[in-house]
């Protein structure tokens, strides 16, 4: 038996799939876990890989980003998506499942496992000398939390915070909306959608009256502390300040031009590019609160945007990440320290299945680094590999947590013809053959 081994600190979903590919590959691992010794807020099971929100895994269509990813990591044999196929209810073309036994299968098959032993109790630091994956997740503990911030010296640790949706541009009307830079200073980076007065009337009373997201308990029991910032106040917050707030704020009409009537328009939406690609973009001071019904409702409302496709909607939650591209190497391992790596949405990934996948990437290095053999970058040509990349590059803009999505994973050389399923189907068929050609290559 193999006396190499590592540590990982969270038994989520990030820390079982990264503690059972580290010891499919020969490693004996650590597993802490500080329940059941201590609950958080949100955790209720003594089982491992809780599903502290939905049960369902989103779509299973590999036309689907997410569906994609799950599609690899099936390939790559994979504990939580082997979890979820055998404890699977039905839900249409999604993956749902029955929450308590995904929960126990985990379990049982991790504690089962004579290549993991499970450490029980909080652990509030790390051993530096040891390779080890942190996958506590957005809920770490204080203690811990304040450990990576200082002692790892990880800072830029976020605990509430704002966003505001991105789309997809092949999703934007742009037989309405158009390219343009306020005053026509610079490149025309900013996409601009043109509203009437009869338009802000009605897209203003939607906003003001919309209906916020659910606090959840865990995020109620914090409201007091939370302060909202001028620089990232929700979107209708600052219209319930008044019917002007958001005419002379990000909707100011002001030095653009519609080519289409060679005037100002009454209002105006901006979106900025989001990615070097140009597939994704995001509304330009559109941090919200709002529920995602609401948001896709509302801002559907917007000129251009009647059809948007949402690739992730607006948050303002608390959830503890990492300001990774300072951090992060795209093997998840710390560019200061290349022993210690980080998975789960702790890294930026938001969701299950996207943390699975951030914990089977750093298990993955975490084992080949013990072994002495070369760790993996994933190419971004995969979903895998383009979480990957995004955790360790950001996308030019402010670095927030974000879903899978084609619009990070790098592009066709050339336009495929047939539609956007087309172009989907594509991606995911390179995609799924390089990640054979992986496991081929590397024995998974």
């Amino acid at each position: 038996m193999s006396n190499i081994e590592i540590d990982i600190y969270g038994a989520g979903l990030a820390g079982c799939e990264a503690a059972w590919q580290a010891a499919r590959l020969g490693v004996r691992v650590r597993l802490f876990e500080m329940k059941p010794s201590r609950f958080t807020p949100a955790h209720h099971s003594k089982s491992f890989a809780e599903l502290v929100c939905s049960n369902s895994l989103r779509s299973d269509s590999v036309t689907n980003a997410v569906g994609l990813l799950k599609e690899e990591l099936r390939t790559y044999s994979s504990l939580i998506l082997e979890a979820a196929d055998a404890t699977r209810v039905p839900a249409g073309s999604a993956l749902a499942v029955d929450r308590r036994l995904f929960s126990e299968y985990v379990t049982d098959k991790i504690k089962s496992c004579d290549m993991i032993e499970i450490v029980e109790g909080e652990a509030c630091s790390v051993e530096r000398d040891r390779i080890s994956v942190i996958a506590t997740g957005p809920l770490t503990s204080d203690k811990m939390a304040d450990y990576i911030s200082g002692e790892l010296g990880c800072r830029g640790l976020h605990f509430f915070d704002a966003a505001a949706p991105i789309v997809d541009f092949e999703s934007i009307n742009m037989d309405v909306a158009f390219f343009a830079s306020r005053y026509d200073k610079g490149d025309a980076d900013y996409i601009n959608c043109p509203m009437t007065k009869e338009q802000y009337d009605a897209f203003w009373e939607a906003l003001v009256s919309a209906r916020e997201a659910e606090l959840k308990d865990f995020d109620r029991e914090e409201q007091k502390d939370i302060k909202v910032f001028e620089g990232c106040m929700p979107v209708e917050v600052m219209a319930r300040r008044g019917y002007n707030t958001l005419l002379f704020g990000p909707l100011k009409p002001v030095g653009l031009i519609d080519p289409k009537t060679q005037k100002e328009a009454y209002a105006v939406v901006q979106l900025r590019r989001e990615n070097a690609e140009g597939s994704m973009y995001n509304l330009v001071g559109f941090q919200t609160h709002l529920a995602f019904p609401e948001q896709k409702r509302v801002f559907g409302m917007i000129p251009g945007l009647e059809n948007a496709e949402f690739l992730r909607y607006g948050v303002m939650h608390r959830n503890t990440y990492l300001n990774s591209p300072d951090i992060l190497l795209p093997t998840y391992a710390m560019k200061d320290a290349g022993n210690i790596f980080f998975a789960g949405q702790m890294t930026g990934v938001e969701g299950y299945i996207e943390s699975t996948g951030s914990g089977f990437v750093a298990g993955v290095n975490a084992a080949r680094l013990a072994l002495g053999e070369e760790e993996i970058i994933f190419p971004k040509t995969t979903m895998l590999g383009a979480m990957a990349g995004y955790v360790a590059c950001g996308s030019g803009a402010s670095f927030v947590p974000m879903n899978a999505n084609f619009g990070i994973i790098e592009q066709l050389p050339a336009r495929v013809k047939g539609g956007k399923r087309a172009k989907y189907e594509a991606l995911s068929d390179r995609a799924l053959n390089t990640a054979r050609e992986i496991k081929e290559r590397y024995g998974f």
